[in-house]
């Protein structure tokens, strides 16, 4: 355990809740705040998440709507809000930001036209920071009931990289670094699309087999596409590449893998993402997945079928059938 640091966290949904509370009971002096008041009014009241029950967040925990104070003397600050809030946030922070600011960003996906990671995002709107990507197989709901938890630590700044190692580090939270941070970026983004596909079938009522499938024929386009974009292969064989896609494409608490479920079983992509209630990242990153396939020319079937049933209204029993008569080539 290092020192006691001081720590911001930007956005007050369940990854960033279960994170604050985690750095709090290391023994870090922790502030949250959200852009809506209502979220940090509820919060600060019912010490309580809405989505996360039985989770209890200790008195000492120190909520603000105001972001200069969330931002204002931190040692690190922690980005969790959704991918598409990640640039206005930038912005609107980017002032009370110190010059050499360590910034973690647990947001997960790119940004639509400009084909950006959330780290570049960040970098882009808050140029004196230093960016980490924090990534890997983690669902709010466990790390919230102390379930022990592996993560990727990943930035270019290596003394970031182990800084954020070491105070993210506890009995129940094991954190690996990476230098390759648009890898691991890239998995986290397009993970999602994938675990929408796992649901969709499961939805239809396929099994296990197609899933595994669907999982490491996934995996396979992701990394064909990173090797293209110079990332390292070792990567995506890590606990932010296939790791992250194993627990959103088979766990009951992955939002994409419940939407997807529902799709297959018949309900438009518009009113799954409603029932759901929550993000789900993997229909925000489809426009831009599509796009980075078509820009650095790979072939992607999985992702485009997902693309057709979600945007294009095919029918996600026409689109599973004719991914099976895809004529397969050499593995």
């Amino acid at each position: 355990m290092g020192h006691m640091k001081r720590i911001g966290v930007l956005g007050a949904g369940t990854w960033g809740t279960a994170l604050a509370r985690m750095l709090l009971l290391s023994g870090h002096e922790v502030t949250m705040w959200s852009a809506l008041g209502s979220e940090i009014d509820e919060l600060s009241k019912t010490h309580k998440h809405k989505n996360l029950e039985n989770m209890v967040i200790p008195d000492n925990m120190s909520f603000t709507k105001d972001i200069k104070k969330v931002c204002r003397a931190k040692d690190i600050l922690l980005f969790a809000v959704p991918s598409v809030f990640v640039r206005s946030t930038s912005r609107l922070a980017c002032p009370f930001v110190k010059k050499g600011q360590i910034i973690v960003d647990v947001a997960k996906g790119v940004e639509p036209d400009s084909l950006l990671f959330m780290s570049q995002v960040i970098s882009s709107e808050i140029p004196q920071a230093k960016v980490v990507a924090l990534s890997g197989p983690t669902h709010a709901e466990e790390v919230a009931r102390d379930f022990p938890t592996t993560i990727v630590s990943a930035s270019e700044h290596k003394k970031a990289a182990f800084l954020v190692q070491e105070v993210f580090t506890n009995p129940v939270m094991r954190v690996y670094t990476n230098t390759d941070i648009r890898g691991v970026e890239l998995c986290g983004a397009l993970k999602n699309v994938v675990a929408l596909a796992a649901g969709i079938s499961a939805g239809l009522g396929y099994g296990d087999n197609i899933k595994a499938a669907i999982i490491t024929r996934g995996m396979g386009e992701i990394r064909k596409l990173g090797m293209k974009m110079g990332c390292l292969s070792e990567t995506f064989a890590g606990l932010a590449g296939i790791g992250d896609l194993i627990v959103t494409a088979t766990s009951r608490h992955s939002r994409n893998n419940q939407c997807g479920y529902m799709i297959g079983q018949g309900l438009k992509p518009s009113d799954a993402v409603k029932r759901v209630g929550m993000v789900v990242e993997g229909i925000n990153a489809l426009p831009a997945a599509m796009e980075l396939s078509e820009r650095y020319a790979v072939d992607m079937p999985l992702v485009n079928a997902v693309n057709n049933v979600i945007n294009h209204g095919a029918s996600p029993r026409a689109e599973a059938e004719r991914l099976m008569c895809l004529t397969g080539v050499a593995e």
